[in-house]
């Protein structure tokens, strides 16, 4: 996916914007979301990978407002990230990574306050799942009605579930249950993100599409 550079940028704007000033960012990777909150207050990384952990510390060494640190969001060390004051957790394509996502929402819960929130971008119906999904390492993918009772389930509110990527639904689709790709096809990826994404993004900005790859979700601490 590295050539999906457009993608990521909308992705990225759009999440930046529903986040505030105190941010953890789970499943941080290199970086590349952390530089679009580099003027946040504090912007806490973490990841289950002390690899990435190592060069993204490297990356903001001269940051003093971004931590590192190597963590997983299931460890009972993670309620230790109350001390940073949190107002909001961004977890984009993450989520549907890991093994017990229940528990990963509570303990984000665990280390909000009231009316703190959680930023998501997930992969959208379970009927898409195929052997790319099991490939990346995906357990699930969501519909908005199994995000939002989850969400609530941990204490949470939904307070925006959006389908975002209408064309990409389709080729997923023909890409799970026609061609059953085993790996993405980076000249599929390439063609998409130079001749679809500039266009659909302002499309979407305007008009929720129907369905989509992905769903936008922010939830609320009740």
């Amino acid at each position: 996916m590295s050539k999906a550079v457009r993608y990521f940028e909308w992705q990225s704007r759009i999440s930046a914007r529903a986040l505030g000033r105190r941010v953890l960012e789970v499943g941080c990777g290199l970086g590349n979301f952390t530089e679009h909150l580099a003027d946040r207050e504090i912007v806490v990384g973490i990841d289950i990978d002390a690899a990435c952990i190592d060069l993204h510390r490297e990356r903001f060494s001269s940051r003093e407002n971004v931590v590192s640190q190597t963590l997983d969001a299931l460890d009972p060390e993670f309620d230790s990230l109350k001390r940073y004051r949190l107002d909001s957790i961004a977890c984009l394509n993450v989520l549907e990574h890991i093994s017990d996502d229940r528990r990963t929402l509570e303990s984000f819960a665990r280390v909000l306050p009231e009316g703190g929130r959680v930023v998501l971008l997930v992969p959208a119906f379970e009927a898409l799942f195929g052997p790319i999904d099991r490939n990346l390492g995906h357990y699930r993918r969501y519909t908005k009605s199994s995000l939002a009772a989850t969400a609530r389930a941990t204490g949470f509110e939904p307070r925006t579930l959006r389908f975002m990527n209408f064309v990409g639904f389709f080729g997923w689709w023909v890409n799970a249950k026609i061609s059953k790709r085993e790996e993405q096809s980076e000249g599929q990826i390439e063609l998409f993100d130079r001749a679809i994404v500039p266009a659909m993004s302002r499309l979407e900005s305007i008009v929720e599409p129907p369905v989509g790859q992905s769903i936008f979700a922010v939830l609320e601490k009740k």
